[in-house]
Protein backbone atom coordinates (compact mmCIF):
# COMPACT_ATOMS: atom_id res chain seq x y z
CA UNK A 1 0.00 0.00 0.00
CA UNK A 2 1.03 3.84 -0.78
CA UNK A 3 1.25 6.30 1.70
CA UNK A 4 -2.16 7.80 0.45
CA UNK A 5 -3.93 4.27 0.76
CA UNK A 6 -2.83 3.90 4.08
CA UNK A 7 -4.15 7.34 5.16
CA UNK A 8 -7.46 6.09 3.54
CA UNK A 9 -7.69 2.85 5.54
CA UNK A 10 -6.51 4.60 8.51
CA UNK A 11 -9.04 7.18 8.05
CA UNK A 12 -11.56 4.63 7.43
CA UNK A 13 -10.42 2.74 10.43
CA UNK A 14 -11.26 5.90 12.90
CA UNK A 15 -14.69 5.35 12.16
CA UNK A 16 -15.03 2.26 14.10
CA UNK A 17 -13.60 4.36 17.06
CA UNK A 18 -15.71 4.24 20.64
CA UNK A 19 -14.88 7.90 21.95
CA UNK A 20 -18.26 8.70 23.81
CA UNK A 21 -15.94 10.77 25.97
CA UNK A 22 -13.96 12.49 24.11
CA UNK A 23 -15.09 12.85 20.78
CA UNK A 24 -11.65 12.15 19.19
CA UNK A 25 -11.68 9.46 16.48
CA UNK A 26 -8.17 7.85 15.69
CA UNK A 27 -7.69 5.13 13.41
CA UNK A 28 -4.84 3.58 12.43
CA UNK A 29 -2.91 0.82 10.29
CA UNK A 30 0.30 -1.55 10.39
CA UNK A 31 2.34 -2.94 7.82
CA UNK A 32 3.63 -5.95 9.05
CA UNK A 33 7.20 -6.85 7.50
CA UNK A 34 5.76 -9.57 5.43
CA UNK A 35 3.35 -7.26 4.14
CA UNK A 36 0.27 -7.92 6.35
CA UNK A 37 -1.78 -4.88 6.85
CA UNK A 38 -4.03 -4.94 10.25
CA UNK A 39 -5.88 -1.99 11.47
CA UNK A 40 -7.13 -0.38 14.85
CA UNK A 41 -9.55 2.87 16.73
CA UNK A 42 -9.55 4.13 20.20
CA UNK A 43 -11.25 2.37 22.03
CA UNK A 44 -12.17 4.71 25.17
CA UNK A 45 -13.18 3.58 28.63
CA UNK A 46 -15.33 5.52 31.84
CA UNK A 47 -11.70 4.49 33.41
CA UNK A 48 -9.00 6.55 31.63
CA UNK A 49 -6.51 3.81 32.25
CA UNK A 50 -8.35 1.24 30.58
CA UNK A 51 -8.73 3.16 27.24
CA UNK A 52 -6.64 2.18 23.98
CA UNK A 53 -5.23 4.44 21.45
CA UNK A 54 -5.65 3.31 17.85
CA UNK A 55 -2.20 2.67 17.16
CA UNK A 56 -1.77 0.08 20.31
CA UNK A 57 -5.00 -1.64 19.08
CA UNK A 58 -3.82 -2.18 15.43
CA UNK A 59 -0.12 -3.34 17.04
CA UNK A 60 -1.80 -5.65 19.53
CA UNK A 61 -3.84 -7.14 16.84
CA UNK A 62 -0.94 -7.66 14.32
CA UNK A 63 1.47 -8.95 17.38
CA UNK A 64 -1.69 -11.49 18.83
CA UNK A 65 -1.46 -12.84 15.01
CA UNK A 66 1.88 -13.44 15.61
CA UNK A 67 3.74 -10.62 13.94
CA UNK A 68 6.87 -9.10 15.66
CA UNK A 69 8.31 -6.50 13.53
CA UNK A 70 6.32 -3.92 11.95
CA UNK A 71 7.41 -1.99 9.31
CA UNK A 72 5.01 0.88 9.01
CA UNK A 73 2.40 2.28 10.84
CA UNK A 74 -0.26 4.89 9.59
CA UNK A 75 -2.27 7.12 12.27
CA UNK A 76 -5.12 9.46 11.37
CA UNK A 77 -7.34 11.67 14.00
CA UNK A 78 -10.46 12.42 11.57
CA UNK A 79 -11.24 14.82 14.62
CA UNK A 80 -8.17 16.88 14.21
CA UNK A 81 -8.71 19.17 11.49
CA UNK A 82 -4.53 20.10 11.90
CA UNK A 83 -1.92 17.19 11.42
CA UNK A 84 -0.02 18.43 14.82
CA UNK A 85 -3.37 17.04 16.58
CA UNK A 86 -2.64 13.45 15.53
CA UNK A 87 0.62 12.60 16.34
CA UNK A 88 0.77 9.17 18.74
CA UNK A 89 1.46 9.74 22.38
CA UNK A 90 4.76 8.79 24.51
CA UNK A 91 3.10 5.22 25.18
CA UNK A 92 2.44 4.20 21.42
CA UNK A 93 5.81 5.51 20.50
CA UNK A 94 7.30 3.29 22.92
CA UNK A 95 4.72 0.09 21.74
CA UNK A 96 6.26 1.23 18.43
CA UNK A 97 9.82 0.84 19.08
CA UNK A 98 9.09 -2.63 20.90
CA UNK A 99 7.75 -3.77 17.14
CA UNK A 100 10.41 -2.11 15.09
CA UNK A 101 7.92 0.43 13.51
CA UNK A 102 10.73 1.89 11.11
CA UNK A 103 8.29 4.87 9.30
CA UNK A 104 5.40 6.56 10.69
CA UNK A 105 2.90 8.38 8.89
CA UNK A 106 0.44 10.86 10.30
CA UNK A 107 -2.23 12.61 8.94
CA UNK A 108 -5.51 14.35 11.02
CA UNK A 109 -9.01 15.23 8.76
CA UNK A 110 -9.47 14.80 5.29
CA UNK A 111 -7.11 17.50 3.56
CA UNK A 112 -5.17 18.05 6.14
CA UNK A 113 -1.11 17.62 5.62
CA UNK A 114 -0.10 14.22 5.87
CA UNK A 115 4.19 13.94 7.48
CA UNK A 116 6.12 11.32 7.54
CA UNK A 117 8.63 10.23 10.14
CA UNK A 118 11.21 7.40 11.09
CA UNK A 119 10.57 5.99 14.74
CA UNK A 120 14.49 8.06 15.19
CA UNK A 121 12.75 11.34 14.75
CA UNK A 122 9.61 10.84 17.04
CA UNK A 123 11.36 8.73 19.73
CA UNK A 124 15.18 9.23 19.99
CA UNK A 125 16.81 7.45 22.83
CA UNK A 126 13.96 4.97 23.58
CA UNK A 127 14.51 2.19 25.99
CA UNK A 128 15.63 -1.26 24.48
CA UNK A 129 16.01 -4.43 26.00
CA UNK A 130 17.69 -7.52 24.94
CA UNK A 131 16.07 -8.19 21.43
CA UNK A 132 13.57 -5.31 21.23
CA UNK A 133 13.96 -3.27 18.53
CA UNK A 134 15.88 0.08 18.15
Amino acid sequence: MNRDELVAAARDAANNAYSPYSSFRVGAVVVADDGRVYTGANIENAAYPSSNCGEATAIHTAVADGVRKIDTLAVACIDAQDVRGAYPCGRCRQIMAEFGVEEVIVAGAEGSEIREHTLDELLPHRFTFGAAAG
